[in-house]
């Protein structure tokens, strides 16, 4: 299982937000590409942006952080917020991403996703954020009547990397990941599941491993790396046991 640690980007700094509110966001760092530094240093594998204001204007606004984290680090770095179209897609990508992540427009337009996977193998994750179980889009601000699975199922055989789980209610105010809706989805598709927040601790972690054959491949991890409650190098070595 992988740790992906997170870096989300609010006026050009690295902010943890609260239950997806913008206007709850506390900031951790001043320079995001001297935080994914850190990370890489620490040992991770991938980091994972997201481009917060981009989610709400439903374009890319923090280019330049984005840039800065790509020119500091050489391990691959996945992007979400804001991307909505192919032009912005292939953009990203010959910026130096390794992956896309394709949240609001999976439910929007669901086959511009399916178009982008084909087009580009590999390099695009399908982001599902929920409260109560129902999606919700345009950075969180809107949610839909879909459920989880149901969208997940629309891009079964899209060749999407992975799923990108977020539990909204849990992000932000480290109560513990959402354990039992994250293995249920990760049961009920074949594409892999990033499990996303509300992540606390190395229980929380080990909870997740245990449950790994569900076909959980990874963890996202934000709040509690920058609070101290998880150590980036404890919590790799732990997911790699």
């Amino acid at each position: 299982m992988i740790l992906f640690p997170a870096i989300d980007l609010k006026d050009g700094a690295c902010v943890r937000l609260k239950l997806g509110l913008m206007e709850e966001a506390t900031v951790f760092n001043t320079d995001p590409g001297a935080q994914a530094k850190d990370f890489a240093a620490a040992g991770a594998q991938w980091i994972h942006v997201v481009d917060l204001n981009g989610a709400f204007a439903g374009r890319p606004v923090n280019a330049a952080a984005v840039d800065s984290i790509l020119k500091a680090v050489t391990v691959p770095v996945q992007l979400g917020g804001g991307i909505r179209d192919m032009a912005t897609i292939e953009d990203w990508l010959s910026r130096g991403l390794s992956r896309v992540i394709l949240g609001t427009v999976a439910l929007r337009d669901p086959e511009l996703v399916k178009d982008a996977c084909r087009r580009f193998p590999g390099r695009v994750a399908v982001g599902i954020d929920a409260k109560g179980g129902r999606v919700a889009v345009e950075g969180w601000a809107e949610t839909s009547d879909i459920t989880v699975t149901e969208l997940a199922l629309k891009f079964e055989d899209a060749g999407a990397a992975a799923v990108i789980y977020t539990d909204i209610d849990r992000d932000g105010v480290l109560t513990g990941p959402n354990v039992a809706a994250t293995a249920a989805l990760a049961r009920a598709i074949s594409t892999p599941v990033i499990a996303s927040g509300g992540v606390s601790s190395l229980d929380d972690l080990r909870a997740l491993k245990a449950v790994a054959d569900s076909g959980i491949a990874g963890v996202i991890s934000g709040r509690a790396i920058y609070d101290g409650r998880i150590d980036v190098a404890q919590a790799i070595a732990l997911l790699a046991e």
